[in-house]
């Protein structure tokens, strides 16, 4: 029996269910179906009444005690992950098919006046209405700066922002950072070109920042993409005494370029994304959750919900689109732009000031430093250090290095400050001192703490320290086989690390991979895949089981039960059938 249920755009009339027409998908009506859950057919005599009723109580219509809804719900979202894990290998059917089951599962939840399972059945409805989007247009469009994978709107807003940048008081702001732009915004364009994202999106900087690598807002944000000391060090971006790699053009870049994807990922739409960059995607599923209306990614739905500065910061990035796009209507064609940023890397493992390097090459501390700007004091660190030159003077260096004399880092006056770290899998009150150059005692001490082996994983945890900032060391490591579709980013993710603790763990000098490469993972469980059927056991499907429970019982991710059994999303199993397990 087939029972559907339908979320509809405000805009839409009717549209047929997603396996049938796919144009115009952003405001179609989506029809979500599913299949009842009915006792299967019982072939074996072996399977009593007892067992059958016992079977019936387990797997009912309507799911109602707390502890099976929430099993129920955790396989819905394990039905959404493994959506997710298709649609990055460009598997878009069974994508399709996984949120299908993740939906009907969710249907069958009565989730009993529970406010966290209600909360929960709302989150995953929303999840997967968005997945479905996104996956739909990452079928109808070739991202790439040619297509306007941006929808370039006009309307009072923007225009009102377009007049501020041309003939109001940003135009002189406008002018100088589009100058500016030309230093930094190829290598910008070619990582976006590298990551499958739109390269319109090289222009952000001129809004955040104004293509000034040393910008610092009111919020401590930092560097041409603004960011935050925490949002830096979730996606790998080091601070340190000696360097804050948020200031370092190339390192941030990177680290945005993850952040946006990590966005889109989310919520689909790239107007969306852009509003959850300036104020934090969890401000904004707050607003569009309180919408009265089924959001379905229109921005500007949210637009007058949203905080002023976030409200105007989507229309200013468009209005720079618009006048980028009509550079002679708007007087820019005239206009040179600075060059690109021109040098060449040394490796240097002296504790040495830029102002010494700069005299014996013969070039000026400011173009040192603006080749380097994470320096926070413009001293190297001791250790090693890739260090940028102008193009032809490094060999010169080489040369001269011995006579430099070393120069030590002006010491901190500040008071001790407080930092936060959320302990991980395989760490210890010891490891984390060590990590930050502080003492097991003074972490106790800050956080009222009276056994130094009482810490469990996702604790935060108070850190006084002087300037120095945590570098992850583990006790604990495990290995992963790459796969077809693996990046460095995807697998950190998976493993809730970042792409700089793999790179530093493996000695990666960069991000690319190798199918069937081997990887340190940081505090984890080995993963070993197995290669053939004669390396894994066997497993009778037993009443009440599913492929969610059957993987989670064996500790298998479910993509990979599917994948080693032929199964797809929708395969159903049956008592007595023989699956392989790890």
């Amino acid at each position: 029996m087939q029972k559907t249920s339908v979320y509809q755009d405000k805009n839409s009339a009717t549209k047929p269910t997603h396996k049938a027409d796919n144009t115009n998908n952003k405001s179609a009506l989506i029809n979500l179906t599913r299949t009842d859950y009915s006792k299967p057919e019982v072939k074996s005599e072996e399977y009593t009444t007892k067992n059958s009723e016992k079977y019936n109580n387990i797997i009912n219509k309507k799911y109602s005690s707390v502890e099976k809804i929430q099993s129920v719900l955790d396989e819905a979202l394990g039905f959404c992950q493994v959506s997710q894990d298709f649609w990055q290998k460009g598997e878009l059917e069974n994508a399709l098919e996984a949120l299908d089951q993740a939906y009907s599962l969710i249907l069958n939840v009565d989730s009993n006046d529970d406010p966290n399972l209600i909360q929960q059945k709302e989150d995953l409805r929303f999840m997967i209405s968005k997945r479905i989007l996104e996956i739909y247009a990452s079928r109808n469009i070739v991202v790439n700066g040619d297509h306007n994978a941006i929808p370039i709107v006009l309307n009072n807003h923007i225009k009102a922002e377009i007049d501020l940048f041309t003939k109001g008081r940003e135009k002189d702001f406008f002018i100088k950072s589009y100058k500016r732009s030309g230093r930094y915004r190829p290598f910008i364009v070619s990582e976006l070109k590298k990551a499958g994202l739109p390269v319109e999106l090289s222009w952000l900087p001129l809004i955040e920042s104004g293509f000034n690598v040393v910008a610092l807002s009111k919020a401590r944000a930092l560097g041409l993409w603004q960011f935050i000391p925490s949002t830096g060090y979730k996606f790998g971006l080091k601070r340190d005494i000696f360097i804050d790699e948020r200031i370092d053009p190339v390192k941030s870049t990177k680290a945005a370029i993850a952040y946006l994807k990590e966005l889109h990922n989310i919520f689909g739409d790239w107007n969306t994304v852009l509003a959850s960059y300036n104020c934090g995607e969890g401000r904004v599923l707050r607003v569009i959750r309180s919408q009265n209306i089924n959001y379905l990614d229109d921005f500007w739905d949210l637009y007058q919900r949203l905080p002023p500065e976030t409200a105007r910061y989507v229309p200013r990035f468009l209005a720079t689109l618009h006048i980028i796009k009509n550079k002679k209507k708007y007087g820019l064609d005239s206009i040179y732009i600075d060059s690109p940023l021109e040098y060449e890397t040394i490796s240097v493992s002296k504790q040495v000031h830029l102002n010494d390097i700069a005299k014996n090459i013969g070039v000026s501390e400011k173009i040192i430093k603006e080749l380097n700007p994470e320096l926070r004091y413009n001293i190297l660190p001791s250790d090693q250090y890739p260090l940028r030159v102008p193009l032809g003077k490094s060999e010169e260096l080489l040369s001269k290095l011995d006579k430099i004399s070393v120069c030590s880092p002006p010491r901190s006056t500040k008071s001790t400050e407080i930092v936060y770290h959320k302990v991980r899998r395989g760490e210890s009150l010891s490891t984390i001192a060590r990590s930050y150059r502080t003492s097991v005692e003074s972490i106790m001490l800050a956080n009222n703490m009276r056994k130094s082996n009482f810490i469990v994983a996702g604790k935060k945890l108070k850190i006084p320290q002087k300037g120095a900032t945590y570098t992850p060391t583990y006790e604990h490591t495990s290995k992963y086989v790459v796969k077809r579709g693996d990046s460095l980013w995807i697998i950190a993710g998976r493993f809730n690390a970042t792409t700089k603790n793999l790179q530093e763990l493996n000695n990666l000098s960069n991000t690319n991979l190798h199918i069937g490469q081997v990887l340190k993972i940081p505090g984890q469980k080995d993963e070993r895949l197995p290669t053939t059927k004669e390396s894994l056991r066997t497993y009778l499907v037993k009443f009440g089981d599913s492929p969610f429970m059957i993987a989670k019982l064996h500790n298998m991710p479910l993509e990979r039960f599917l994948r080693t059994n032929n199964l797809t999303p929708r395969s159903k199993i049956y008592p007595g059938q023989k699956v392989y397990v790890e």
